[in-house]
């Protein structure tokens, strides 16, 4: 026997496979900006940097969409962790590390008031609500450069912008290398996949 929550709508689950193209789209144009060399990219520079230049706009309009929606539909306060936050997020990364291996049942079951663990709702706020904003600040600020300082901390002013849009890029990129893998965690490995699809979590009854 399973049970069956109407978990995500829809607007969320566009969103969510949008925000996930554009970041895609967005690294592997980033690393070709990056690190493109004669005879050694994955894009070629001048159509990686008009790539990455629109997919920036769109992903700074996905972002206040989103904004908005978690603002107006209350979806916002799932991000939130609940008390006692540090004894839930150790464990939870103490099922993540061995427990699920084990067999070993989710430590926090999945309801429609509550849709994430301790330690999902702090990294999700944390992606969410700082680093992926540093990101289209910063890359927005590169995209109207007259905006810029011309001078912070004694350099120019575009440097400390540049350092902060890559850290915060890096971690973006770290945070989906992790989400994927995640995303394969649950009952069966494609559930979750199957979830962001639909919008219908299932789990069994013994869950």
């Amino acid at each position: 026997m399973s049970e069956r929550i109407y978990l995500l709508p829809l607007w969320l689950r566009m969103w969510h496979w949008t925000n996930a193209l554009l970041i895609i789209t967005l690294t592997v144009t980033g690393m070709s900006l990056h690190f493109a060399a004669p005879g050694r990219f994955l894009v070629e520079f001048s159509l990686a940097a008009r790539i990455h230049d629109i997919a920036g706009i769109a992903l700074a309009c996905a972002y206040s969409f989103y904004f908005i929606m978690n603002i107006f539909t209350g979806n916002g306060l799932q991000y939130f962790p609940r008390s006692p936050v540090i004894a839930g997020c150790i464990k939870q990364a103490k099922y993540y590390m061995w427990g699920i291996f084990k067999g070993d049942p989710h430590p926090y079951a999945v309801t429609k008031e509550i849709k994430f663990n301790p330690l999902q709702a702090l990294l999700y706020w944390i992606i969410m609500y700082m680093v992926l904003p540093v990101v289209i600040i910063t890359g927005l600020i590169y995209f109207f450069p007259s905006v810029a300082p011309d001078k912070l901390f004694g350099m120019d002013g575009l440097l400390p912008v540049a350092f902060l849009h890559f850290a915060s890029s890096s971690a973006i990129f770290l945070f989906l290398i992790g989400h994927i893998y995640l995303a394969t965690t649950g009952e069966k490995p494609t559930s979750m996949i199957k979830m962001m699809v639909t919008g219908w979590h299932e789990h069994s009854e013994h869950h």
